[in-house]
């Protein structure tokens, strides 16, 4: 007879009975995924995205491939890889990727924020990201239903 100090736990299925009974669990929700639009382009935020005149991937690779999204910059405000946006869990997160002349981040209802060199901020869905030359970033939010596969340009 266990005594107060005695932890009892069930019997760990083994790794056969595991393999051969399907799983209870509910299935996993479905990600909703932000988008992000760039000019009148959107982009679903399934991956990182990374915004700039002539931007590249990163040097070291690390989760899903980035998509690349150039912008003009006639007066070249823009860096080559100015911003990134991208989808952590369910909080879409702007990182300045060390540019020249900054990103600005306007989130609804309060006061533009200038990112410093390397800098991060979660990003709220109508957040405005001006990363110069005129390219505004906006943050969408993801679709009301699974139906909904793109977001509206």
């Amino acid at each position: 007879m266990p005594d107060e100090d005695t932890v009892v736990r069930p019997r760990a299925a083994s790794a056969d009975e595991r393999d051969a009974a399907p799983s209870a669990a509910s299935p996993s929700p479905v990600r909703r995924a932000h988008a992000v639009r760039v000019g009148h382009q959107a982009h679903r935020l399934d991956a990182p995205v990374v915004v700039g005149r002539r931007p590249a991937a990163p040097r070291v690779a690390t989760g899903a491939p980035v998509v690349l999204v150039a912008v003009p910059s006639p007066a070249g405000e823009v860096s080559s890889s100015h911003a990134r946006v991208e989808q952590v869990g369910t909080t879409v997160v702007v990182t300045d990727l060390r540019s020249t002349n900054g990103t600005v981040v306007t989130m609804p209802g309060r006061l533009p924020v200038t990112l410093r060199q390397g800098e991060s901020c979660v990003a709220l869905a109508g957040t405005i990201v001006d990363v110069g030359d005129g390219n505004l970033l906006e943050i969408l939010p993801p679709p009301r239903s699974a139906a909904q596969e793109e977001p509206r340009p």
